[in-house]
């Protein structure tokens, strides 16, 4: 919805923000929403980190599972023949 807004949406924005909040606390304004939007990513960071990273790490673990089976798989034809 916000990716519709457009040059002219966003004009309009500030104007109706500049007469709400005025010219002296806009600034303060758009730097504590910056600061929220900077906090904001870095905890989607962390979440995503934090789901990620035992997602590989499972990965792995079925990885060296499966190279393990192929292995003793091998070892039991060798002793067989």
């Amino acid at each position: 919805m916000i990716s519709n807004i457009g040059i002219p949406g966003l004009i309009l924005i500030l104007v109706i923000a500049l007469i709400i909040f005025g010219p002296k606390k806009l600034p303060e304004i758009g730097k504590a929403a910056g600061q929220t939007l900077k906090e904001f990513k870095n905890s989607t960071k962390d979440l995503t980190k934090d789901v990620t990273e035992p997602i590989e790490e499972v990965k792995q673990d079925v990885e060296e599972a499966t190279k393990f089976e192929d292995t003793s798989e091998k070892a039991q034809e060798t002793s067989k023949s």
